[in-house]
């Protein structure tokens, strides 16, 4: 629940134009003091539920400080057209309205918000307040732990199934010393693979679980990117293989930043895994028409043409028995998709056999005020 604020603190909140906070000018200061009623911040802030205060013209005169991930709001004005519609018929009717609205999370991307909006005018200015209730979460939670659950009990199996043949095998072999340092060797590996899925199935299952635009921070993608390149470099150096970002500006974004680096983590450690030893993987950041774009590139196998529309998918591999020899869960570039889509971006790859693959990954930039 939101921290309950005073009612000079929520009137001493900006509004959101675009990715910046602007202080209201002193005629919409007065327009706000003379329309809403004493006692009414008060109430809206102990309600589970993000709140717009509109004037006639669908002015904004007050929102709550969630309103502004969900891009309702530009230059002071309501700008979500299903919404508008919304307000105008409750002021016209005089009648309390509800209605299920979605709206992407960003300019790019798949991602929505399924909203529950109810709206109701308050007294005879002209006064419209709309209540906003993300149900997005629940929907896409409900759907996704079912078919979660079908996959994760299949691949759970096979590592599983394999420690528990070798470990008759051990004891099979106990006159045997070199067959025990075998099947031992085997066992370890399996425990990790099963360690590695499980430790990917969390990582999956938090994704699921947070809405990363709620409380989203301001990010400098260099950072991130570099941060996700040093957890990477021992990986990389076991294979001799040079990881290449050269310098660049910052670029800034809104988002969780543990879910953004995981996700240029994931993109990275799949180009080491998949290149031969002594290539390189680069990685590039440029702005473009009001989004950041990420690029991996490495050198390695490729993908056929036959699966590039499916390996964004939970478990889904390439070449299963790559995957075993590198240690690979299947759930890498699914976590990526997820993380990219859930800030409100996209991801694309292109890729030839034996050419190597280039992931693409776009955010929506964040213009930071010149104090920030």
């Amino acid at each position: 629940m939101r921290k309950c604020l005073s009612l000079g603190e929520r009137r001493s909140e900006g509004l959101y134009d675009g990715g910046v906070f602007k202080r209201k000018n002193n005629q919409q200061q007065e327009v706000a003091d003379r329309l809403i009623p004493d006692g009414l911040m008060d109430v809206l802030s102990i309600i589970d539920a993000e709140y717009l205060i509109l004037a006639a013209g669908e002015i904004v005169l007050q929102s709550s400080h969630g309103t502004s991930a969900l891009s309702l709001v530009k230059e002071g004005r309501l700008i979500s057209e299903p919404l508008v519609n919304l307000v105008r018929a409750a002021r016209r009717s005089g009648v309390y309205q509800e209605a299920t609205i979605e709206l992407p999370r960003g300019p790019i991307g798949q991602g929505t918000h399924d909203l529950l909006v109810r709206v109701t005018p308050a007294g005879h200015q002209g006064l419209v307040i709309a209540l906003i209730f993300d149900d997005s979460e629940l929907r896409r939670l409900d759907s996704i732990r079912r078919d979660f659950v079908a996959n994760i009990s299949h691949e759970l199996k096979t590592p599983i199934g394999a420690l528990s043949i070798l470990s008759e095998a051990v004891l099979g072999a106990s006159d045997d010393p070199e067959a025990i340092v075998k099947f031992a060797s085997r066992m370890q590996v399996e425990a990790k693979r099963l360690s590695d899925l499980v430790q990917e199935i969390i990582n999956l299952s938090r994704l699921q679980d947070d809405d990363p635009l709620k409380n989203a921070k301001v990010l400098n993608l260099t950072d991130v990117i570099s941060e996700a390149i040093d957890s990477s470099q021992l990986s990389a150096e076991a294979r001799n293989i040079l990881i290449v970002f050269p310098e660049t500006a910052p670029s800034y974004i809104l988002g969780d930043r543990n879910q953004v680096e995981m996700a240029i983590s994931n993109l990275i450690e799949n180009a080491i895994n998949y290149s031969p030893n002594g290539t390189r993987v680069a990685i590039a950041l440029s702005e473009d028409n009001g989004l950041a774009e990420i690029s991996v590139s490495d050198q390695g196998v490729g993908i056929p043409e036959k699966d590039l529309e499916r390996i964004f998918e939970r478990f889904y591999r390439v070449d299963p028995a790559r995957s075993r020899a590198t240690g690979g869960t299947g759930l890498g570039l699914s976590i990526v998709k997820h993380v990219v889509t859930n800030h409100g971006g996209d991801i694309s790859v292109w890729s030839v056999e034996g050419a190597g693959s280039t992931f693409t990954v776009r955010f929506p930039l964040h213009v930071l005020e010149a104090n920030q």
